[in-house]
């Protein structure tokens, strides 16, 4: 009996967790009209109640077609998108990499206050730091360019964070007997660190394309020019006589995440747990 109850219980919690994707998902395959119809109240002050819909009255692939074929924005905020992130990814991969490896596997002076200034910097939202990032951006005359984006990203500090969890948990003995058999350091972090260490790697690299893929407050902040607007802009733009076509830009943008997360979910936990861990 209190299994079942416990098993009602985690199936309403995840209904209410659940509810607004299958919204979005049905509501990508109606007509504007309809919309209008069942969520107007809400969405653009027509009066009246919300009427939930999940099964739509008259279903139709036209905003899916309009969004796909008609769309030449969307493309170019798909394709700015693609850029900043994975260009934020590389350049994470080259700089945090080494650096979480030097705080993983090294002892010298400074590192744990050097490793707390990092955690800090970690913390601090993005309204704490806009102003300096502005400020450097501007000097380097990379505002209003995808640089403006990627630099930043480039170095944040939380990647480190969590790759030096796990650069930390590899055992001495594999170094120790690495460095009996004659190997360097550069043959070690690449034979010995990168192997062991993929997990973190790959749960730091998912999160932030988790965050960058979704950042709307950077572009904002330092990309005046509209063409160089990634995706996650692209919905704030879109009129109420398109309402079908914002549901179906929400379902197409998610898809991504959503499949990057669901492949590196074992990923992502891991790097939880490992971020919980005291020093």
């Amino acid at each position: 009996m209190r299994k079942k109850l416990t098993f009602l219980f985690l199936l309403l919690l995840s209904s209410v967790v659940f509810l607004p994707l299958l919204i979005m998902m049905s509501s990508s395959f109606m007509g504007t009209s309809e919309i209008i119809k069942h969520y107007g109240a809400v969405l653009i002050g027509t009066g009246g109640s919300v009427q939930f819909s999940l099964i739509p009255e008259f279903p139709t692939l036209k905003a899916y077609l309009e969004l796909l074929f008609d769309s030449p924005g969307f493309y170019v905020m798909f394709w700015n998108s693609c850029r900043q992130v994975f260009g934020i990814l590389f350049g994470e991969c080259l700089v945090s990499i080494p650096a979480a490896w030097a705080f993983g596997r090294f002892e010298f002076p400074g590192r744990k206050a050097l490793f707390t200034l990092y955690m800090v910097l970690m913390i601090m939202p993005f309204q704490v730091t806009m102003v300096s990032n502005y400020l450097v951006l501007d000097k380097l005359a990379m505002m209003d360019t995808h640089w403006a984006i990627i630099m930043p990203g480039i170095f944040s500090t939380f990647p480190v964070f969590i790759m030096t969890k796990f650069f930390r948990s590899i055992p001495r003995s594999f170094i120790e007997a690495a460095k009996i058999d004659g190997a360097g350091e550069i043959s070690i972090f690449l034979k010995i660190g990168l192997p062991l260490g993929l997990p973190g790697i790959l749960s730091a690299m998912i999160l932030g394309f988790l965050e960058y893929w979704n950042a709307m407050e950077q572009p904002l902040a330092f990309l005046k020019t509209k063409t160089l607007w990634p995706m996650s802009l692209y919905l704030p733009n879109i009129t109420t006589e398109q309402l079908s076509v914002a549901f179906t830009a929400s379902i197409v943008m998610m898809a991504p995440a959503l499949m990057l997360f669901l492949w590196g979910q074992s990923y992502l936990e891991q790097g939880i747990e490992a971020s919980g861990l005291k020093e």
